[in-house]
């Protein structure tokens, strides 16, 4: 191996001068401050956390809490009832307690124009199948709605003589806008069949039911308020009006007339 290099005069210099600023900054005591600093800053930091160990805990299977209404209660000893048709889904007891209508809701129940009824009442209210109102009839004799008679049937919605479902529920206002047919008529008729049952045993294949709920079953649009067009057209119903435009669009059936 060769000799080692001596220090080149620029190492040399800086040599020098990195001894002398140690020399300065010492006679000033900056060492001496900075340890001190730093133990004040060591002593003030806040003493770790400790963290809280989680616990498994463990729950206790108790009994399910129900209302003291339905503790203790036997079929035996419940008392029999009649049973109120609200709809097809639903079935209610009402057992002794005796049903009124109020004052106010007795002067304006029949107090509706078209004869729909404007007092909702959701048990002794009978659904109809196109407005889907829970009212009570607005006929002044009918004994179910004005005397809260379960009973009794209502006279102011229509009953289908073959299926006796809630497609066949109809009121005295959406019997005669959307079907053309009276309610005085339709009770007189001890065999009325509402639109579907007339579809289903092909009497009259477009006459069909025209509600919402149907019509979107047919994959149709909903005609919304349409007796004003069907008036204008000279039809008597809604009904009518559809049935004629099925029967141009399948003209080999039998032609109604309007």
């Amino acid at each position: 191996m060769g000799k080692l290099r001596a220090k080149s005069d620029y190492e040399s210099l800086r040599n020098a001068r990195i001894l002398e600023n140690q020399a300065r900054l010492a006679s000033l005591g900056v060492h001496n401050t900075i340890s001190e600093l730093r133990s004040i800053v060591s002593s003030a930091k806040p003493e770790k956390i400790q963290l809280r160990k989680l616990q498994k805990k463990e729950y206790e299977i108790t009994l399910l809490r129900r209302s003291n209404r339905f503790k203790q209660i036997s079929t035996a000893s419940t008392p029999t009832g009649n049973f109120l048709r609200r709809s097809n889904r639903l079935r209610v007891k009402i057992y002794g307690a005796r049903h009124q209508l109020s004052p106010e809701d007795s002067a304006r129940r029949c107090h509706r124009k078209e004869g729909r009824g404007s007092v909702y009442n959701p048990v002794f209210g009978i659904c109809c199948h196109f407005c889907r109102q829970k009212t009570l009839c607005a006929e002044e004799d009918c004994k179910r709605c004005g005397n809260l008679d379960v009973n009794q049937p209502c006279i102011g919605k229509t009953d289908c003589s073959v299926c006796h479902s809630s497609n066949g529920v109809l009121c005295r206002a959406c019997l005669k806008v959307r079907y053309g047919e009276e309610l005085e008529e339709v009770r007189e008729n001890k065999e009325w069949m509402c639109p579907h049952c007339v579809e289903e045993k092909g009497i009259n294949p477009y006459w069909i039911c025209n509600s919402s709920l149907c019509l979107r079953n047919r994959k149709m649009a909903p005609t919304g308020i349409a007796i004003y067009r069907a008036r204008e057209l000279g039809y008597k119903s809604v009904a009518h009006l559809l049935m004629d435009e099925f029967q141009r669009r399948d003209p080999s059936r039998l032609r109604c007339s309007k």
